[in-house]
């Protein structure tokens, strides 16, 4: 199984996408901060759909990439880590 892939790695129109989705959703900094920590423990992911929930948002991927935040609320797919 992949580990998560770092930010600089990302390709850019998916790190564009992250970042109007995080605007979007109104994702706090101290939401962020909570991300942020958890990136840098390069977590192992599974190659399929994925999902973290952080409480306020959840971040969604597939494979080794995180592909788009959602709101609290909103029913994600994939395996929950």
């Amino acid at each position: 199984m992949p580990q998560i892939e770092s930010w600089p790695r990302i390709p850019a129109a998916v790190r564009d996408h992250l970042i109007e989705r995080m605007r979007d959703r109104d994702i706090s900094l101290d939401d962020l901060n909570q991300l942020r920590v958890w990136l840098e423990t390069r977590p192992i992911v599974p190659t399929g759909s994925w999902y973290k929930d952080f409480g306020s948002f959840k971040l969604c991927g597939e494979g080794k990439y995180p592909k788009t935040f959602l709101l609290a609320g909103q029913a994600a797919k994939g395996e929950e880590l």
